[in-house]
C-alpha cells in the first residue's frame, strides 16, 4: 500500500491539537483527512507521505509557539512553502506536523539606499521583483517556479535558476535570516551587511533544506536592473552541436546572465500547449543565450556569441528584437514543466550537475539510459553552469512505470557523478536523492555533517528523514545495529537515546 493511500499512523494526541488551536486559531491546524491530502506531495509526485497535521502560523510568534508545543511532546515537523520542490523535502515523514508557511507573505522594508529588502519566507519571489522594478531593482535569483515558489523555499534549497549563471545562487543574495530553532528559540543569523563576525552560521543554514529550523524573516539584496538586455535564440540541428557551443561560448571569456538548453521533445511539448513561445519545433535543440549590462559594448558581446553559435553549424540565430518578445521566450521556457502535463500525468525532474565540457557524451547517454527504460527523456536545463535537468513524463499509478522511472534517475545520478558531476545543482537532496549523497560523500564524511545539523536540531524533529541517509552504525557510539538495538533496551540507553534522538535512528 502507498504512504498516501492511508494516513499517518502516527496521530496527534487530542491536547496537542487543542494546544495548537489556541495558539493560532481551529481554522488554521488543519487535521481532517481530505485537508491533509493537499500535502502528501510536493511538485515531485513520485514520494507521496500525508501529514498528521498542518499549521499555518501568521507569524514568527507563532510558529514558535507551535514548535514549542510539538517539541514539548517530540512529535516531529517539517516546513513548507509553495509545495514546488522537486526532491520530496516538504514532505511528512514519521508522522511529522507540515507548518504551512504562505500567511507569511508580507514585504516588509525596502530600503533602496542600502540596496536590500525584508521580507516574510512566505512571500512569493517573483513578488520582489515586481515590487521594485518601478525603482530600476529586481531580485536576482529567478527559479523557474519564481510565479509560485517562496523565499523561505528558496532559501532551503538554495535555489538557482536561468539568470544565476552571471547573478550567482539565493545563498549570494542572502544577509541574514530570522530563525526559528527546533527549541521554539527564534534567533538571527548573519546581519545586514556584506559579512558579519563571527562563524558563518548563515551559510550554513542556507541550503540546509528545513533541517536546521524553520526561517519566518530574510534580509535580501537587491540588484539593479541591468542598462541593457539582448536576448538570443539559436537553433540547432544536433544536441551536440548545441552542447559544444556552450562550453565555446564560456571559453571565450563571454558570461551570459543565462545560457539555456531546450530540447526537441521540451520544445515539442512546450509549443502544444497555452504556454507556446513560437519555437521552432524541426530542430533537434535550442540555445537561449542571454547578455546583459552596460550598453556599451554589449552589441559586441552579443556578435561573438552569434559568431560561436554559426561556427558550431546553428541554422539560425535571431535576437528578441524588444521586451515583448524576449518575456515570451523567457515565459514559454519558465514553464516547460508545466508543459510536460501533455506528455503524462507525472514529472520526475532530475538534477544534476556535470562539467561543461562532457554535456555532448553525458546527454547521449542520458537518451540512451531513458530509451533502455523505455521512457521519454525530455531535457530543458541550464547549460551554461552543467545543470542538467532529465525530465521523464510517467503515469504514476503504473507501479511498473514507476520503478522503470527510479531506476533511471539512479543510472543517470551515477553517470554524472563518474565524469565529476555532482547530485544535485538546486533542487535539492530531500528524500528523493538521499541514497545517492553515497555516490559522494564517505559515511564519515556524513557523520561530520549530520554533527553540524545536530548543533541546531539535536532531538532530530525538524524534517526528520531528509538530506543524509540512514547509517548501518550508529552515528554516536559506532555499534552495529543489532548491538545498538540491545544497548537501546537497557535503562541507560533508554535514558541516552530520551537526550539525544540521534540513536534512535543509526
Amino acid at each position: 500500500m502507498r504512504a498516501s493511500d492511508q494516513i499517518a499512523s502516527d496521530k496527534l494526541p487530542k491536547g496537542v491539537i487543542e494546544r495548537l488551536k489556541a495558539a493560532m486559531g481551529d481554522k488554521n491546524v488543519l487535521t481532517e483527512r481530505d485537508e491533509l491530502f493537499v500535502y502528501e506531495a510536493d511538485a515531485l509526485t513520485l514520494h507521496k507521505h500525508v501529514p498528521s497535521a498542518v499549521v499555518i502560523p501568521a507569524s514568527a510568534e507563532e510558529v514558535a509557539a507551535a514548535v514549542k508545543i510539538l517539541a514539548d511532546n517530540h512529535i516531529p515537523f517539517t516546513p513548507r512553502g509553495a509545495g514546488t520542490g522537486l526532491s520530496g523535502g516538504a514532505l511528512s515523514l514519521q508522522g511529522a506536523v507540515i507548518f504551512e508557511l504562505a500567511r507569511l507573505n508580507k514585504i516588509l522594508k525596502i530600503d533602496y539606499e542600502n540596496k536590500l529588502a525584508i521580507v516574510e519566507t512566505g512571500v512569493i519571489n517573483v513578488h520582489l521583483s515586481q515590487a521594485t522594478a518601478s525603482m530600476g531593482y529586481h531580485y536576482a535569483p529567478d527559479p523557474s517556479s519564481q510565479m509560485a515558489c517562496t523565499i523561505g523555499g528558496n532559501v532551503a534549497e538554495n535555489s538557482g535558476g536561468p539568470h544565476c549563471l552571471k547573478y550567482g545562487m539565493t545563498t549570494n543574495h542572502v544577509l541574514a535570516v530570522e530563525v526559528v530553532l527546533p527549541s521554539g528559540e527564534i534567533v538571527t543569523l548573519g546581519g545586514g551587511g556584506v559579512d558579519a563576525p563571527g562563524y558563518d552560521l548563515l551559510g550554513a543554514f542556507v541550503g540546509s533544506e528545513g533541517t536546521f529550523g524553520i526561517a519566518t524573516k530574510a534580509t535580501l539584496k537587491l540588484t539593479h536592473l541591468p542598462q541593457a538586455i539582448k536576448t538570443l535564440l539559436a537553433e540547432f540541428m544536433t544536441v551536440t552541436d548545441a552542447s559544444r557551443t556552450v562550453s565555446e561560448i564560456i571559453a571565450a571569456g563571454i558570461l551570459p546572465a543565462a545560457l539555456e538548453m531546450i530540447d526537441q521533445a521540451t520544445i515539442q511539448a512546450i509549443e502544444d500547449s497555452i504556454f507556446a513561445g513560437g519555437f521552432p519545433t524541426d530542430v533537434a535543440a535550442l540555445l537561449i543565450i542571454e547578455v546583459d549590462g552596460l550598453d556599451a559594448g554589449l552589441e559586441q558581446t552579443a556578435a561573438r556569441a552569434v559568431e560561436i553559435c554559426q561556427r558550431n553549424n546553428a541554422r539560425a540565430v535571431r535576437v528578441a528584437k524588444d521586451a515583448a518578445e524576449r518575456d515570451r521566450l523567457w515565459a514559454a521556457r519558465k514553464r516547460a514543466f508545466g508543459a510536460m502535463g501533455r506528455i503524462n500525468t507525472d514529472l520526475m525532474v532530475q538534477d544534476a550537475v556535470i562539467p561543461r565540457s562532457r554535456l555532448p557524451e553525458v546527454l547521449d547517454e542520458i537518451y540512451r539510459i531513458g530509451e533502455r527504460h523505455g521512457l521519454t527523456v525530455a531535457n530543458v536545463f541550464h547549460a551554461g553552469d552543467g545543470n542538467l535537468h532529465p525530465n521523464m513524463p510517467f503515469d504514476g499509478r503504473d507501479p511498473d512505470q514507476a520503478r522503470r522511472v527510479a531506476a533511471a534517475s539512479k543510472e543517470i545520478m551515477q553517470l554524472c557523478v563518474s565524469v565529476g558531476g555532482s547530485i544535485t545543482g538546486e533542487h535539492g537532496v530531500g528524500m528523493d536523492k538521499i541514497e545517492s549523497m553515497r555516490l559522494i560523500f564517505s559515511e564519515n564524511d556524513m557523520q561530520r555533517m549530520l554533527a553540524v545539523k545536530d548543533v541546531f536540531n539535536p532531538n532530530g524533529l525538524c524534517n526528520p528523514g531528509k538530506v543524509i541517509p540512514t547509517f548501518k552504525t550508529c552515528r554516536y557510539c559506532g555499534l552495529g545495529i543489532e548491538d545498538f538495538k540491545h544497548k537501546l533496551l537497557s535503562p541507560h540507553g533508554i535514558r541516552r537515546a530520551e537526550d539525544r534522538d540521534g540513536l534512535m535512528t543509526p
